[in-house]
């Protein structure tokens, strides 16, 4: 047996299959499900996985405002952000950012909440920028993405 004549497969943009996810994020603990969300966004969950490739499915995430946080996590854990000025350090809960989502100019399908959240989980290069856009959250159980006809994703089912 010729070894040498194996060719290890890599995917690329053409060979990858792209599917729409909708989950529901009723009653779910918001880490484990970002966790999750996030081996979704990256693919780790085929096997065709490649880590310098953007391989993931695309994920739409409603009932957004219904998720859960443990202990005093609402109002306690604060998230920094820094303005680039001197003094511009700000500080933000998640309380604040759950009504953030709800304010009329902030685009929909990005949830502050769960964008600081997802950033965290996600690499730090121009592969993590590329992948947070796959993301979509909306608070309510509608969302404007019918016609790529998404798949209903039980999440609990996930490993």
């Amino acid at each position: 047996m010729d070894t040498l004549s194996y060719k290890t497969l890599t995917p690329n943009a053409q060979s990858v299959e792209k599917q729409w996810l909708v989950i529901d994020a009723t009653d779910q603990h918001l880490g484990r499900l970002c966790s999750k969300v996030a081996k979704i966004l990256r693919g780790k969950n085929k096997p065709s996985y490649s880590p310098n490739m953007e391989c993931g499915d695309n994920v739409i995430i409603i009932n957004a405002d219904k998720v859960v946080l443990t202990g005093k996590k609402m109002t306690d854990r604060e998230y920094l952000s820094y303005t680039g000025y001197p003094g511009g350090q700000r500080v933000a809960t998640p309380e604040v950012l759950m009504k953030k989502s709800f304010n009329k100019h902030i685009k929909a399908g990005m949830h502050p909440l769960y964008i600081k959240v997802m950033k965290g989980m996600l690499p730090k290069n121009r592969l993590g920028r590329r992948l947070i856009e796959n993301m979509h959250v909306y608070n309510g159980p509608n969302h404007p993405h019918e016609a790529q006809n998404p798949i209903v994703f039980d999440i609990n089912k996930m490993k």
